[in-house]
């Protein structure tokens, strides 16, 4: 970072926090004793990811649970369920596909009241503990199988699924930690935060469907974590959300900081996701307080495929 000149500080404001009435105060859940030791946690969100109706869905890990939350900052509880739910995905259709600690990926149709596995294993082994999705322009879903893997064990893996045929490829099974991921514009290439290397890793993408000469794009440093969450830039500069360091860095193309978007709320910003009317608000979780935060940038984020034209029969 300091061979750059200093990037621009920004400063979020707090738009809407999770309601009293959906707190759970004075618990240690099971998923918090391994991921946030010795913490009581009313809530951790996670997975921002906006509708075409400019909802926007919150996932609630440790509680198994799923938000929407509409323009005016109301939040409605969608779901509950036996899991662990981190990253989301919403589908042109409407579906909105999870990353589940748990289980694996799933999928919930809206107003369903369930979820249903996508998938679930791999050569009937276990994930690690699925993190964070996205799709590409075509539908083919991209995902992170993180765990407790990190600098000690390098084991976590990326992963590419065809919804359509099933077909599920191991990209890369040696990332410490892989954790939010964006495609780049050219959709060549995979972007990879690597939390517990505080890094963000490049995957170039293969014609024959491997990945080769993987990089690290993004060196970061400081704070209590790394790179959690990542969006993308409409031209293409990805958004890197920096949990344990109470900021969302925003970089141009080639990697060359630009912003510093600074937290209200607390250190443990995790996620990001563009939004508006225009796309140029940026959203940003602080999860354990259970806030969503914004700010205004002058550029706006990448389409989304959720946002696309719905293929016809």
């Amino acid at each position: 970072m300091s061979l750059y000149p200093p990037p621009e500080t920004l400063s979020a404001e707090i738009w809407t926090r999770m309601p009293e009435v959906f707190r759970r105060p004075g618990q240690s859940p099971a998923w918090a004793r391994a991921n946030r030791p010795g913490e009581m946690l009313e809530c951790f969100i996670e997975g921002p990811a906006f509708d075409r109706r400019g909802h926007l869905w919150i996932t609630d890990i440790p509680y198994g649970r799923l938000f929407t939350i509409d323009p005016e900052g109301r939040w409605s509880l969608e779901l509950e369920y036996d899991g662990w739910p981190n990253g989301l995905a919403i589908h042109r259709d409407g579906r909105v596909f999870i990353a589940d600690y748990r289980h694996g990926i799933l999928v919930h149709e809206p107003g369903s009241g369930r979820v249903e596995t996508v998938v679930g294993d791999r050569y009937s082994e276990h994930f690690r503990g699925c993190n964070d999705l996205i799709f590409d322009s075509n539908g083919i879903l991209y995902f992170t199988d993180q765990g407790q893997s990190g600098l000690h064990m390098a084991n976590g893996r990326v992963y590419r699924l065809d919804c359509d045929s099933g077909r599920l490829d191991c990209l890369i099974d040696t990332a410490p930690s892989p954790n939010g991921l964006v495609l780049d514009r050219s959709e060549s290439a995979l972007l990879v935060g690597m939390t517990r290397g505080n890094c963000v890793w490049r995957l170039p993408l293969m014609p024959d469907g491997g990945v080769s000469k993987v990089g690290l794009f993004i060196q970061l440093s400081g704070g209590l974590g790394g790179p959690d969450g990542l969006a993308l830039t409409a031209d293409g500069g990805p958004v890197v959300a920096h949990v344990g360091n109470g900021c969302a860095w925003v970089f141009d193309p080639l990697g060359v900081p630009v912003f510093r978007v600074l937290s209200p709320a607390g250190l443990a910003v995790t996620n990001a996701a563009f939004g508006g009317a225009d796309g140029r608000t940026l959203f940003l979780c602080e999860s354990p307080s259970g806030s969503v935060m914004r700010v205004r940038l002058p550029l706006a984020g990448a389409p989304l495929f959720s946002h696309g034209d719905v293929a016809k029969p």
